[in-house]
């Protein structure tokens, strides 16, 4: 992806002089850490953020889930890599300015108004507004504060461990952290909530896992669209990374890979051919109301 003459986005917060080493991606890699996980939590975490107290009730079960959330009093912090590191940060910054240039010229037609999210870079683990953010959650958006949340050393573990390589396979994961905000934006995500809340109150986790599928390939879908209208900044082979990145993540890839065979019912983001259909589709149609996976699956 040709980005050198282009500009950064404004809209980046790089709290990684903050930062404190974390454990890895296994809840990105496991399918149950990143956007996934937050949704299913959000109707209770959600009346908790009002209160004080609510707030001590999130940073305890942050402690017990993530380990030590004020990581930092041990002093490991990250300290190689950092020109690499720096490298990157301007590239998913060009990246983020794209998906803003593109989103707020297109999303106009369909009567939506963008509002440009916030791309939060850190280094082991931060805050949300969905709670404590960690390295071991993976890329994810949160609903509450409009942000999204990066560890950068995630696409070294993206390219090490899943073979996922080159620099539209990391556009691909922004482009696609993107589309969820597009998707609160159009309050997909608030009616996912409540339908998930209504199947955990039944104690249909199944149902709950399911719902949360037609989410994570929407958001594919929109990712190709924003890859439609970027193709004067594409290589040959680009396209192929962004397929090859959707077909390492997806959940039957993901459950090989960990544990030898797969579970369907806990399925929560698509199968690998879902997950390159719906980016394909998305990016050959460049039409929002192509991405209805709420109906056609």
């Amino acid at each position: 992806m040709r980005l050198d003459n282009e500009k950064e986005s404004s809209y980046v917060e790089d709290r990684r002089d903050r930062g404190i080493s974390g454990g890895g991606f296994g809840g990105f890699i496991s399918g149950a850490g990143n956007i996934g996980r937050l949704i299913m939590l959000w109707p209770i975490i959600k009346p908790l953020l009002r209160t004080k107290f609510g707030w001590i009730i999130i940073a305890i079960g942050a402690l017990l889930y993530f380990g030590n959330p004020l990581g930092f009093f041990s002093g490991d912090v990250k300290s190689g890599g950092a020109k690499a590191s720096d490298e990157q940060k301007v590239f998913i910054s060009k990246v983020l300015k794209t998906t803003e240039d593109v989103w707020e010229r297109l999303l106009p037609k369909y009567g939506i108004r963008y509002k440009k999210p916030y791309l939060v870079l850190f280094r082991g683990q931060t805050t949300s507004g969905c709670g404590f953010a960690s390295a071991q959650t993976g890329p994810f958006y949160c609903p509450a504060d409009q942000k999204i949340y990066l560890d950068l050393s995630f696409f070294d573990e993206l390219e090490r461990e899943f073979g996922a390589k080159g620099d539209f396979a990391k556009a691909y994961v922004l482009a696609h952290e993107v589309g969820h905000h597009i998707q609160n934006l159009m309050g997909i995500l608030d009616k996912i909530h409540y339908l998930q809340e209504q199947a955990l109150r039944r104690g249909n986790k199944t149902q709950a896992n399911h719902l949360q599928i037609p989410v994570e390939l929407q958001a594919d879908c929109l990712a190709g669209v924003w890859s439609h209208y970027v193709k004067k900044y594409l290589e040959p082979g680009d396209i192929e990374e962004a397929m090859n990145a959707a077909a390492q993540i997806g959940d039957d890839m993901i459950q090989k890979r960990s544990q030898g065979y797969v579970v369907p019912d806990s399925f929560t983001h698509g199968t690998s051919k879902q997950r390159v259909y719906w980016f394909l589709r998305g990016y050959k149609s460049g039409d929002i109301r192509s991405c209805d996976t709420f109906k056609e699956l």
